[in-house]
């Protein structure tokens, strides 16, 4: 099944801007997208705030327990908040319904893109992380990194965990989610850069409230050439 596969060097690295504009960049190009987020936390009464984001950039109706089978009010690591979701009394969800999901989904749809939770070894449970989802769905990686300080070391460690895994990773793209950088961080970016290389397959620069990354900043001829 072609797809990808949205993880992050951390979280709040802006992996939803990333994703939703890549699933609105994959439709005006004529790709049949169909997107997941298999777990999101810190879910409010109105509901999945980035699943619900990633349906209306999809332009899908797929049900919405399809798009985000696991959802969880804690806002914290799936794990931590399944297990604080047990205290309350609540159901346990298993993993096994996301992979059921993403089963209905992708044979509706030609390319699927899975926006991940947090950080590639961000666990769902004891057993299950970001990484091994992946793994288990048979997709390729985009790493979303973040722009400010610290983005050299987390960027790098993913890419090696990725390698450690046999994860194939289809690039990297920079997101400016904490605004603008100071002049210290925009030269501690581009020595990320220089050692990205080509890995480097897009950036989105500090946006104004309300409005939407292109695309093509996301990585999206990256993601065509894959989505064929």
């Amino acid at each position: 099944m072609p797809g990808l596969f949205i993880t992050g060097t951390d979280t709040g690295v802006g992996k939803t801007v990333v994703s939703c504009a890549l699933a609105r960049g994959l439709r005006i190009a004529g790709v049949d997208v169909g997107v997941m987020k298999p777990v999101e936390t810190g879910v409010p009464t109105s509901g999945p705030e980035d699943a619900l984001a990633l349906r209306s950039a999809a332009g899908v109706e797929d049900d919405l327990e399809l798009v985000c089978p696991i959802q969880y009010a804690i806002p914290a690591a799936p794990e931590a908040s399944a297990i604080a979701e047990r205290e309350r009394g609540g159901d346990e969800v298993p993993i096994s319904e996301i992979t059921k999901a993403f089963a209905q989904l992708s044979s509706r749809h030609d390319f699927m893109l899975v926006e991940g939770a947090g950080g590639l070894l961000v666990p769902f449970d004891a057993k299950t992380t970001m990484a091994s989802l992946a793994s288990d769905l048979g997709l390729p990686l985009l790493i979303v990194a973040r722009a400010s300080l610290g983005t050299i070391n987390h960027t790098l460690l993913t890419l090696e965990a990725c390698t450690a895994r046999g994860l194939d990773v289809l690039g990297v793209v920079v997101s400016h989610s904490n605004g603008r950088l100071s002049d210290a961080d925009a030269r501690n970016l581009e020595v990320l850069k220089r050692s990205l290389g080509d890995r480097l397959i897009g950036e989105i620069l500090p946006q104004e409230p309300g409005e939407e990354a292109d695309p093509r900043d996301a990585g999206l001829d990256a993601v065509l050439s894959l989505a064929g």
